[in-house]
């Protein structure tokens, strides 16, 4: 039951009430897993949930140390991202079910957290579940610890981008010297200023450019990283919103001007003005003062300082690290592997269909994460095979393609009045043939025969 839960999450993601009614009499499951079809209900389907979720860290373990034989992976680097899945219902027998920063946009829901490692290829080495409401940087703890418990603590390089910085979570990941590579937050670019301005970046591809900044005490490594197209991208943001706050305050201006105001209603509708505009608030300075007549007035200038260093930080953004040994540029191919973090979730969420949450209760919720994670260990495991072969290691257009393959019942009446039913498989296109062959996967030409 829990492969077939497996499977069907894999191949058309569904819930198991819809599996039961819709799918598994469509399908060979019957044939293929010897479970007949008045065997398959939802209940027995909800008892396979209950009995999977036991076996969780040995699943881990062993699908860890089997894809690592199979397809020679390393799992020196560790991908470390959080992200968050929302109910349907009001869970009320969930005590993780949380209202918090929703990463789906639906703060109007309950949701769990889901904190992932996976390697450097996406091959994911485990998972965790935390109350909705609970931040990512409480979490980089706990996870440190149970990786290091079930896989060891040696040849580790944790990377994390910078949400999941602390003070306390540096000083735990530097204690026994785990090794790191980390964002750290814009914010820390003031430090570097000099270093932004002089020369001696390293181009490392067209469009970015890196520096390697040693630490005071020669400890850690900072990287400043420059990227063309992102300096582009924050540039049109300023601007954006900098439009903005300048339609925003004429706006303001003009009420005061043709209508008495308080001083400190228009503070407040400037305060509201600027938090919502950010990225550029910082460019104004507004003073709001009572004239003669006790009727409020505005004046605005814009920092030319905030602007340089606008200008000056655009497109940068730093790293932090205690491997002294690797050239920058490494440094920085290995922090943007987090991608394949953030790929893993956007897969769960879209091809799996993690989200949203029907289960109410906490541990068939954490039964559903453990099938839609064993069936995204599958897709990665196709994923190995079409970079194998040669094919890319984007397995989605290779299900499309191999989905087309029906299987159908070839019916022969006897003239003993006994019918002969064979299920057969349909003969592969010509396209379809090439994908199984360089995959190295041989359909037989028919799954069984049984007379009626």
């Amino acid at each position: 039951m829990g492969l077939a839960l497996v499977i069907w999450r894999l191949c058309e993601p569904s819930s198991e009430l819809y599996m039961e009614d819709h799918l598994y009499d469509k399908s060979p499951l019957d044939d293929l897993l010897g479970i007949p079809e008045d065997k398959m209900n939802d209940d027995r389907l909800y008892r396979a949930l209950d009995n999977l979720l036991p076996h969780k860290i040995a699943l881990e373990k062993y699908l860890k140390g089997r894809l690592g034989e199979l397809f020679n992976l390393e799992y020196d680097l560790l991908l470390y991202d959080v992200t968050s899945v929302y109910f349907e219902g009001e869970a009320a027998e969930n005590k993780q079910a949380k209202r918090g920063y929703s990463r789906d946009h639906r703060p109007d829901c309950k949701q769990v957290c889901i904190a992932l490692i996976v390697s450097r290829e996406g091959i994911p080495l485990g998972y965790e579940v935390f109350s909705g409401n609970r931040h990512d940087v409480t979490t980089v703890e706990d996870i440190v610890t149970k990786i290091e418990y079930q896989y060891g603590r040696a040849g580790r390089i944790w990377v994390m981008d910078r949400g999941m910085i602390s003070e306390d979570n540096l000083e735990f990941l530097q204690s026994p010297k785990r090794r790191y590579i980390i964002g750290t937050p814009k914010s820390q670019l003031r430090n570097f200023e000099q270093a932004l301005l002089s020369g001696e970046w390293e181009q490392i591809r067209e469009g970015l450019e890196v520096k390697k900044c040693p630490s005071p005490d020669g400890e850690e490594i900072f990287i400043l990283c420059r990227s063309e197209v992102r300096a582009q991208k924050e540039k049109a943001i300023h601007e954006r919103f900098e439009k903005r706050i300048e339609k925003g305050l004429e706006k303001i201006a003009e009420t005061c001007r043709k209508r008495k105001q308080k001083a400190g209603v228009i503070e407040r509708r400037i305060g509201r003005l600027l938090g919502a505009n950010t990225r550029a608030a910082g460019l104004f300075k507004v003073k709001v003062k009572e004239n003669k007549a006790g009727q409020a007035e505005i004046i605005w200038q814009k920092e030319e300082a905030w602007r340089d260093w606008a200008e000056l930080s655009e497109g940068c953004y730093m790293l932090r690290t205690n491997i002294t040994e690797w050239p920058a540029g490494e440094l920085w191919e290995a922090y943007i592997q987090l991608t394949q973090a953030e790929n893993a979730f956007r897969i769960q969420k879209s091809d799996l269909k993690i989200r949203p949450i029907w289960h109410q209760k906490e541990d068939r919720v954490k039964a559903h994460i453990l099938v839609c994670f064993l069936a995204y260990v599958l897709w990665k495991m196709l994923g190995q095979m079409c970079k194998r072969a040669g094919l890319g290691n984007e397995p989605r257009q290779v299900f499309n393609e191999i989905a087309q393959i029906k299987v159908v019942d070839v019916i022969m009446p006897t003239k003993r009045g006994t019918v002969i039913t064979r299920r057969c498989i349909s003969q592969p296109t010509k396209a379809q043939a090439v994908l199984l062959q360089r995959l190295n996967l041989h359909l037989p030409q028919y799954i069984k025969t049984y007379n009626l």
